[in-house]
């Protein structure tokens, strides 16, 4: 899925499922961080008229996705617990190139997105595939097609600013640098990623 070369082992969900509270928990905070993540490009490149005017209603959508994810919490009488290190997000971080023109910062920002949103729709649909609870398999599938979208607007972003040539060739430098991130992961049910 979205050219992933590592692609989630399917028991996963069967952790997930111990640990329902968990796991919504730490979606909660990936959808917060989603929403963080917008809002500061936006800042950052606010002279990119296309990136502002299209990535406002994915902030707004990441938004809504986070207080959905609460909604579910609140429907089995779990709560919020605390925000965790996210050892996925911190690896993807320092496989970054730092420093370069202000168009490689951009791209490597947006790819970055990118694969979050990739690998969180890929998660989404092992959950709706796989998780024991009815509910939340048609809640993530949902969410997977949401997610989808994410991905293709951050890849289609960097193309339009970066061109295509060099946006797809480090994608699949981020494509393999993910792979290893992956592999070197401990799998656990409690996270998303």
């Amino acid at each position: 899925m979205y050219g992933l070369k590592l692609p989630t082992d399917p028991r996963w969900a069967n952790l997930a499922s111990l640990s329902i509270e968990d796991i919504l928990s730490d979606h909660a905070y990936c959808e917060q961080k989603a929403t963080s993540t917008g809002i500061t490009l936006i800042q950052q490149f606010s002279e990119l008229d296309r990136l502002v005017e299209e990535v406002t209603p994915l902030v707004q959508e990441e938004w809504g996705h986070f207080r959905m994810v609460l909604d579910q919490l609140k429907k089995r009488n779990l709560k919020l617990g605390p925000q965790r290190k996210d050892y996925y997000v911190s690896a993807l971080y320092d496989f970054l190139k730092k420093g370069g023109s202000r168009e490689q910062q951009l791209l490597e920002k947006l790819l970055f997105s990118a694969m979050i949103e990739a690998r969180s729709c890929e998660r989404f649909r092992v959950l709706s595939l796989h998780i024991d609870d009815e509910e939340l398999r048609s809640f993530y599938k949902n969410l997977m097609v949401s997610e989808a979208g994410h991905y293709r607007l951050f890849i289609d972003l960097a193309t339009t600013y970066c061109g295509k040539e060099t946006t797809m060739k480090r994608w699949e430098e981020f494509l393999e640098g993910e792979a290893e991130i992956m592999k070197n992961l401990e799998l656990r049910g409690d996270r998303i990623h």
